[in-house]
């Protein structure tokens, strides 16, 4: 776990309550071993929000020379008050949480699933895989046009990208299993990220291996207060330190 100061570069609005966020580091310290690792595809932040008690986790959607990109959602008091933020304005912010996707799990073609804001987390692995020289294909899906998020970034990274609408008003009409369903792509491993349903049936429905990143309230958010446990096959894990990402045969839905 790694201690930063981060200024906003950018907040800004990219679909209904929906917010891009970009932070630029000031400072650096590493807990506990004083150094430094890279912050990888899957895994989250912690943002210090003024006058709230409990950080905000939210999830990576991309980094870059430096800068991070998260895309969150205004939900409650404290999303509300980052929404408001402004470029300049200086966060207190933990990296390096959570243990996110494996890119040496895909061999050849990789399956990217994600839902609503389960999307954004998947980007920056898309670009992971292709950059390994990966097949990449992408089904993102929404409830309607004016929620899509990231479709041309995704566009501008995999070799296809699909996108499901509940209304139909783009795209596939229905959900990501119908446009899986009408497409057929070709895959040897899967990843996913959304609602636990959409995950649940994505899961159930894919054949061969995958993970799916799971979301739930966190305390901590750094495996301390065992707030978001669940149960696996495995037995009881922390979403916040063993997960996010769990392997499609840990899951129990």
């Amino acid at each position: 776990m790694n201690k930063s100061l981060y200024t906003i570069a950018e907040n800004v609005l990219i679909a209904p309550r929906t917010y891009r966020l970009v932070l630029v580091p000031l400072s650096f310290r590493a807990e506990p071993e004083g150094r430094s690792r890279e912050i990888c595809h899957g895994e989250f932040v912690d943002i210090a929000i003024p006058g709230f008690y409990l950080r905000r986790p939210l999830s990576i959607c991309d980094r870059e020379d430096g800068k991070l990109t998260v895309v969150y959602r205004v939900v409650g008091e404290g999303t509300k008050a980052l929404a408001e933020m402004t470029a300049g304005t200086e966060l207190d912010v933990l990296t390096g949480l959570g243990n996110g996707f494996d890119p040496e799990s895909c061999r050849e073609e990789a399956l990217l699933v994600g839902g609503g804001l389960g999307v954004p987390p998947l980007y920056l692995l898309a670009k992971e895989l292709k950059a390994r020289g990966k097949k990449v294909t992408a089904v993102l899906g929404f409830n309607k046009a004016e929620e899509i998020i990231l479709a041309d970034e995704f566009r501008a990274v995999c070799d296809e990208v699909l996108v499901s609408t509940v209304d139909g008003s783009v795209g596939v009409k229905g959900f990501v299993t119908d446009a899986i369903a009408a497409a057929n792509p070709t895959y040897d491993y899967f990843y996913t990220c959304g609602p636990m349903v959409m995950m649940k049936v994505v899961c159930q429905a894919l054949d061969g291996p995958g993970e799916a990143s799971l979301e739930e309230r966190m305390g901590c958010g750094a495996g301390f207060c065992y707030g978001c446990s669940i149960q696996t096959k495995n037995g009881p894990r922390r979403v916040c330190k063993d997960g996010p990402v769990f392997k499609k045969e840990e899951l129990l839905w």
